[in-house]
Formats: structure tokens, sequence, C-alpha cells
């Protein structure tokens, strides 16, 4: 009797292993792939905002994904099924924030990488998808107004101009027409 409760004690432990397992290994959140002809026309009526990443390069399942608000790149490498064999994982920052409408490429071992988030092949700077980091990088944009430029992007949305930057608390005429060879949207 005492040997039939030891045996049904471990099965019991190897059970609850196991389930502690597979919900750590399952990436946490929604994420749903979102594919040409979906109709996707707006964000979902939920409480929280929905991000539209599109991640390629050496993931499992490359692909435009819907992730939650708040999301990290870890998040939609995780929702594109995990890195290749091939990936270079130290390519991209995992734990930086991304932001709807961003392309993450996760570059393969050995493969050049971007110099930074948010920077284009030619050298400018992305005011949709830098973070404050690289903002910080352009002449006369100290800690403070690229807080301010991420801030103002958290709260319109994209900017859908360079133009735009004059709606940035800290950002006149002079500092813009400083900017407006060294950024993009």
């Amino acid at each position: 009797m005492r040997r039939v409760a030891g045996v049904a004690l471990v099965a019991v432990l190897i059970g609850l292993g196991i389930a502690a397992f597979a919900t750590a290994a399952t990436p946490q959140g929604t994420s749903r792939v979102v594919a040409p002809g979906d109709g996707v026309t707006g964000l979902p009526a939920s409480p929280s905002r929905a991000l539209y990443v599109h991640i390629l390069g050496e993931v499992s399942r490359p692909g435009l994904y819907e992730l939650p608000e708040g999301a990290r790149a870890v998040d939609a490498v995780a929702a594109a099924g995990g890195f290749t064999e091939t990936a270079d994982a130290a390519g991209i920052n995992l734990a930086r924030f991304v932001s709807d409408g961003e392309q993450i490429v996760v570059p393969a071992l050995g493969a050049a990488v971007a110099a930074a988030p948010g920077v284009t092949a030619d050298g400018r700077v992305d005011l949709n998808t830098a973070d404050a980091a690289t903002l910080d990088t352009l002449p006369g944009v100290g800690p403070a107004t690229a807080a301010k430029i991420v801030a103002w992007r958290e709260r319109n949305g994209r900017f859908a101009s360079i133009e735009d930057l004059l709606d940035v608390s800290g950002i006149g005429e002079a500092k813009f027409e400083g900017l407006r060879d060294l950024v993009t949207v």
C-alpha cells in the first residue's frame, strides 16, 4: 500500500513539473498572425491598444503579428516561433519596446547588424522606431528632448512627417533645421 502511494505521489509531482515547464515555455499574452486580405482596418475594441509588428529574417515563422501594447521585441520573436538555428540573437535588443507598424529584422550569424534601433541604412534616424538612446545621438537632442520625442510619439502615434517634430516641446525652427536632413519617418 505504501509503495502504491509513493508511485502515485511521484506521478503527481512529475505531472506538476511538466505543467510548470509548459506554462513557463509558452509565450505569455496573445498574438495572432495577420495575413494580407484579413481586412484589418483598425485596432480591436479591447481596453488596450494592439500593435502590429512585421518580423522577418531568422525566425521560424516570419510575418505580421498583432501584439498587445507594451510588448517587447522578445514577444515578437516568440510570436514568430522563436529564432532559427542560424539567427544572431545578439543582433537585436530583445528588451526594447516595439512600436506599432515597426519592422524587426533578425539577422543571421555573421550578417551585418544595424547600428542602432531606428537607424536607417542611409544613417538617418527614424522618428517612429528610434528609442530614446538613438534620438539622443542627434545634435542638439539630449536625454530630455529625446524623452519628449518618445512621449509625443506615445501620445499622438506615429510621426506623419518630419515637420511633426515642431510640435514637440523644446524643438523650434532652428533646432528643426539642424535635424531636417538627419531624420526620417
